[in-house]
């Protein structure tokens, strides 16, 4: 049955919370962590209070989150126990076959991995701390906010830009002088190779 992106009044607990991606980028978490800490104090109730995430309720009552796991992963380390849930969809009747078939059908699933390479499904971990490093995905987080492509609303954005970044510049190098990457980053992104791309912003002509 789907829910009209009904908010759960009751808090759920983080660490129940299962994530439908592999990756996050470390650099994106920790730019979350320090926005919490600078808002902690002064607004953190509210925003919490205000902030639902949007998850898919699953077999045996389980809360998949469908977004923001940079967001919920950075709270995790936070300390913070519980989040407000946003239910986009029950399918808790389902098996869990049916389930993930749905959930893959609908682009509510990212099973690839920190190489950019389609894993089974059974390989997502089942926990928010479980997630693993994907610095593709910290380059593409930090080209958008230096004006390398525009937010979009295509499920997964960031991590097509994280790929097509991946072919093109080396991970050693992302290590040695990430804000070098992120230049070059942006000279890749205005480039016509780059146009297919949700969000690309470069020259139409």
């Amino acid at each position: 049955m789907m829910q009209g992106a009904e908010p759960l009044l009751q808090p759920v607990e983080i660490a129940t919370l299962r994530p439908t991606q592999m990756t996050v980028g470390y650099r994106e978490v920790s730019l979350k962590r320090a926005e919490w800490r600078k808002r902690q104090e002064r607004s953190g109730e509210e925003f919490l209070g205000r902030h639902m995430v949007p998850a898919v309720l699953g077999p045996k009552q389980r809360h998949y989150l469908i977004d923001n796991h940079h967001l919920v992963r950075a709270l995790h380390e936070e300390h913070v126990e519980h989040v407000l849930v946003r239910l986009v969809a029950d399918l808790s009747m389902l098996s869990k076959s049916i389930f993930w078939t749905f959930m893959d059908n609908r682009n509510w699933l990212h099973p690839f991995d920190a190489d950019g390479q389609r894993c089974p499904i059974n390989r997502i971990p089942k926990a928010i701390d479980a997630l693993v490093d994907d610095p593709y995905r910290s380059l593409a987080g930090e080209l958008r906010r230096a004006g390398g492509y525009g937010k979009d609303p295509t499920p997964y954005s960031e991590f097509l830009w994280a790929d097509f970044l991946r072919r093109r510049i080396e991970s050693k190098e992302i290590q040695r002088d990430f804000q070098k990457s992120v230049a070059e980053a942006l000279d890749l992104a205005h480039g016509p190779a780059a146009s297919y791309l949700p969000g690309w912003c470069g020259p139409t002509n």
